[in-house]
């Protein structure tokens, strides 16, 4: 059985409903893989209701477990080739309303790690997902839920995974084969995470904002592995703080931090950037998707601006071209409980592609979402956004102005679908109202496949006029 793949990438932006313009919880996340094509689907898994036993074998690592009879119905973005790549489902919401997005992927320090060494075919990031967000009930069940399997199981790897529901939003970070802490990101407070341990001072007598492996206090102590005078540092005990750190990771919470702090002058190496932070405006939908999808726009270390070479190659970006999915998984506290999961979906690359709403309380996905292809076709969803994207980038400087016209142009249109489709359900409830929401769904799909393809090919006649083969000359000769 092949070993379980760790996938060096990811970030992360989570955000309490008291930071929000709408008063929303909000976890998001870009699913970045090792190689730009890994082709993934979005699809409605069915509820499951007294099932036959069954056991869950990946094809990854051979973690195997058996699987619950019940399972609520809960939206995925899983790859195409699973035989090949493996499952991964990575993000979605069940029919309980919680969200949740795996992984992050994070790196215990050796030093930690030599005491409790990851677990060869333990739970991945393969199976994460499908192992648990069918059988929770709120976002503090779900770190419950994935602690006691982890407990049980082990992990191969380090993972962050975000969860969230209508009152509370939590970030999980498991760094070693047994051991993990979980921070609740405070109703008034934003997070940014970016492939490095986050989390900081963890209070072990406040339940209400911290959950922990057991045995976590006495596994450090034993083994000193408490590097501070004073305080109990989760980053500093657990975590890595390495050159690679500060050009691949460390300067991508720096950006997302920039993008909602611009007042507070931080150095993008800081090993030392705050996890939980606060501003002093209310942060949007369009604020995490501007950030998921930065590039460090308007700074010298854009990789597409015009600053010198050393600077634009120095850092990571947070967008890249093997981000297969960017996502911001939304749940509005000012409408009905059934209509409030919003799922916002970007299947190309999100430097120039738009965010998709998808209201999770539906039954499928549109046909040109979930059977995607692993070969670039002319009918999915995600060939679509990612051939738009690589056509803007190979002509940057001639499209990426009326890319930006699109794109903004789009989130009007979406903005505007979001509350007429809220509107227009304002008197549904039960099959009826999920039969509209679905409807709806696949009217935005249609809509904006009518209007990326059109725009798609306005950029290739104009990039047809842009060859260098081409000499002027009398046009009457």
């Amino acid at each position: 059985m092949k070993a379980a793949k760790h996938l060096s990438a990811c970030t992360t932006v989570l955000v309490g409903k008291l930071a929000t313009v709408d008063g929303s919880t909000m976890i998001a996340r870009n699913d970045d893989t090792f190689l730009p094509l890994t082709p993934q689907r979005f699809y409605v898994h069915p509820a499951e209701h007294d099932q036959p036993e069954r056991t869950w074998v990946s094809n990854q690592n051979g973690f195997t477990a058996p699987i619950p009879s019940d399972g609520y119905r809960y939206l995925a973005t899983p790859n195409v080739e699973v035989d090949k790549e493996g499952v991964y489902a990575e993000s979605g919401f069940n029919e309980k309303n919680v969200a949740m997005s795996a992984t992050e992927s994070v790196y215990g320090n050796p030093q930690a790690l030599a005491f409790d060494p990851l677990v060869a075919d333990g739970l991945a990031e393969d199976s994460l997902q499908t192992m648990v967000l069918p059988y929770i009930n709120s976002a503090r069940d779900g770190v419950r839920y994935l602690g006691n399997l982890i407990k049980q199981y082990g992990s191969p790897e380090g993972n962050g995974v975000l969860f969230s529901d209508h009152d509370e939003v939590w970030y999980m970070e498991i760094v070693t084969g047994h051991h993990w802490v979980a921070q609740r990101i405070p109703d008034d407070a934003y997070a940014v995470a970016a492939n490095q341990v986050a989390i900081q001072q963890v209070t072990f007598d406040d339940p209400d904002n911290f959950m922990f492996s057991d045995g976590i206090q006495e596994f450090v102590t034993t083994n000193h592995l408490n590097p501070d005078q004073s305080g109990w540092n989760f980053r500093h005990i657990f975590g890595t703080s390495t050159e690679k750190d500060r050009h691949y990771n460390t300067p991508r919470v720096w950006f997302g931090q920039h993008v909602l702090n611009p007042e507070i002058e931080q150095d993008p190496e800081s090993s030392e950037l705050p996890f939980i932070c606060r501003t002093s405006h209310k942060i949007s939908v369009e604020d995490v998707e501007y950030i998921l999808s930065s590039h460090y726009n308007e700074t010298k270390y854009d990789p597409l601006g015009q600053g010198p070479e050393a600077d634009r190659k120095k850092f990571r970006p947070i967008s890249m071209n093997r981000t297969q999915n960017s996502h911001v998984l939304q749940l509005r506290n000012d409408v009905p409980a059934e209509s409030s999961a919003i799922f916002w979906l970007c299947f190309g690359v999100p430097a120039f592609s738009p965010y998709v709403p998808f209201f999770a309380n539906a039954t499928d996905t549109d046909p040109s979402y979930s059977e995607t292809p692993v070969h670039l076709d002319d009918q999915s969803a995600y060939w679509m956004y990612r051939k738009l994207s690589m056509i803007v980038e190979s002509h940057y400087r001639n499209f990426i102005e009326q890319d930006t016209d699109y794109v903004t142009a789009a989130k009007q249109d979406l903005r505007t679908h979001v509350a007429n489709t809220l509107a227009g359900s304002q008197n549904l409830s039960g099959d009826e109202l999920t039969a509209y929401l679905t409807e709806q769904n696949h009217q935005v799909v249609a809509a904006m496949r009518a209007t990326t393809t059109k725009f798609t090919n306005d950029l290739i006649e104009k990039g047809l006029t842009l060859s260098k083969l081409t000499f002027n000359m009398d046009k009457n000769l």
